[in-house]
């Protein structure tokens, strides 16, 4: 990847909102040069989407989301990509991984519930073949959201009373 390519990755993880215009003046590259590079990237998957970063618990959206950790045993001549495709085509996941350790998978999905979240395990999840094993984290917080503060500190700052 060029230098120029990753400089407008950075100011486009930065803030998705810019255009080709506005990177070309930061940059100091000629805006068709930017334009180019941008359209590049979306036509080889290198820009995948532009979103905005929502914090769910600032909307007093009523959100349950979850990480479930999946152990599979691997497909013969699929690997994990076969199970990892059938379980992204669901609504409910937002995202899934292939990971190192106890557990091969990491499966993030959301819900409008509790229990809507433990029906899409029980129901859907665990009834994979290959499926050998789940644990089912519940977030209850984000702090931090691709790699923006979400939680200010709220806390008055108290003085130190030891010497």
């Amino acid at each position: 990847m060029k230098n120029l390519e990753k400089q407008i990755l950075n100011l486009l993880n930065e803030d998705c909102r810019y255009t080709a215009e506005k990177i070309a003046v930061m940059l100091g590259a000629a805006e068709s040069e930017v334009a180019a590079a941008i359209k590049q990237m979306e036509q080889n998957g290198v820009i995948v989407k532009y979103a905005a970063i929502t914090n769910a618990e600032a909307m007093d959206d009523e959100v349950v989301e979850a990480l479930i950790e999946v152990k599979v045993t691997p497909k013969k001549g699929q690997g994990f990509d076969a199970l990892a495709q059938e379980i992204s085509h669901y609504n409910e996941v937002t995202g899934v991984y292939l990971m190192s350790g106890t557990y091969d998978l990491a499966v993030f999905v959301s819900g409008k519930s509790l229990k809507s979240i433990s029906r899409f395990v029980y129901e859907k999840i665990s009834t994979f073949s290959g499926v050998t094993g789940t644990a089912t984290h519940f977030i209850l917080r984000k702090y931090k959201i691709e790699g923006n503060v979400t939680v200010q500190d709220s806390q008055e700052k108290r003085l130190s009373v030891q010497p």
